[in-house]
């Protein structure tokens, strides 16, 4: 059985000590394949080193919505809630873009927005997430979308993107509203350790309805430990009990379920 852990952050702090023994756990439990997604600039860097040192580690590049400021010039003006005002940085998207037309980056993300937290303001959120949707159509690669308590923004950002750009909703816990738009848009939607938690009863519901070709499974190492490792940290060898709750789900052997979402995965990503 393969397996594809779709979204993690190997470069995370977390892994520093064991980083070598987290991706040789996860080969061992038969993830063959691991997409790690940056937050900034410099982590993008670190995943991008990461795939081209490990066969089977593939590398996003981009800039969430927490670090969003990141993005700002040194001598950025305040712009108040007008997003399309917001002058980015120059260098940090050139950057970025250089970085992302490396052979081993396969994805831009994580981007997004996320109004919980708000660690950077929503309208410096929202012209980042601008802004890297259009690189990434430019450069023909996908997009890993981060959403929270922002399903509205993000729609209608995405909306005002190019009809034919490509993607996955990571970690989906919304709702089915924003389900039945990804999929209207062709978007996948990644399914994480959540779904195994008792609390989340309408993912399951939701996943029941969507088609089985834009299913992909995460972990979001190492965040988000899945059933019955909760509370623990994360990591990608842990995507098995994803699949397994998945598979339980939709009534499937879970060697299908694995098969298919590395295939639905491969494919977005454009890997082998």
């Amino acid at each position: 059985m393969q397996l594809f852990d779709s979204h993690c952050h190997l470069d995370s702090p977390r892994f520093a000590e064991d980083r070598e023994g987290v991706i040789a756990r996860a080969k061992a439990a038969g993830v063959t394949r691991m997409l790690t997604c940056g937050g900034d600039l410099p982590t993008s860097q670190e995943d991008w080193q990461l795939a081209r040192a490990h066969p089977g580690v593939y590398a996003a590049v981009g800039v969430h919505p927490h670090e969003a400021r990141s993005l700002l010039p040194a001598d950025a003006p305040d712009a108040g809630d007008d997003d399309r005002a917001i002058a980015l940085d120059r260098r940090a998207l050139t950057e970025l873009t250089e970085l992302a037309a490396q052979p081993q980056v396969v994805a831009w993300g994580e981007i997004g927005l996320d109004y919980h937290y708000n660690f950077s303001p929503p309208a410096v959120q929202r012209a980042a997430f601008r802004r890297q949707l259009q690189l990434a159509r430019e450069l023909d690669l996908p997009v890993v979308i981060h959403s929270r308590e922002s399903d509205e923004d993000v729609r209608r950002l995405v909306d005002e993107a190019a009809p034919d750009l490509r993607g996955v909703l990571h970690c989906f816990l919304s709702d089915q509203t924003m389900a039945e738009w990804a999929l209207g848009r062709g978007l996948y939607l990644g399914i994480a350790g959540p779904i195994t938690f008792k609390n989340v009863r309408h993912l399951a519901d939701i996943a029941r309805q969507v088609p089985p070709d834009r299913l992909l499974i995460e972990t979001d190492a190492p965040y988000l430990a899945p059933h019955p490792r909760r509370g623990q940290r994360n990591e990608p060898a842990f995507v098995a009990h994803v699949a397994e709750k998945l598979a339980d789900v939709l009534g499937l052997p879970v060697f299908v379920k694995a098969q298919r979402t590395t295939e639905n995965a491969c494919r977005l990503f454009r890997v082998s």
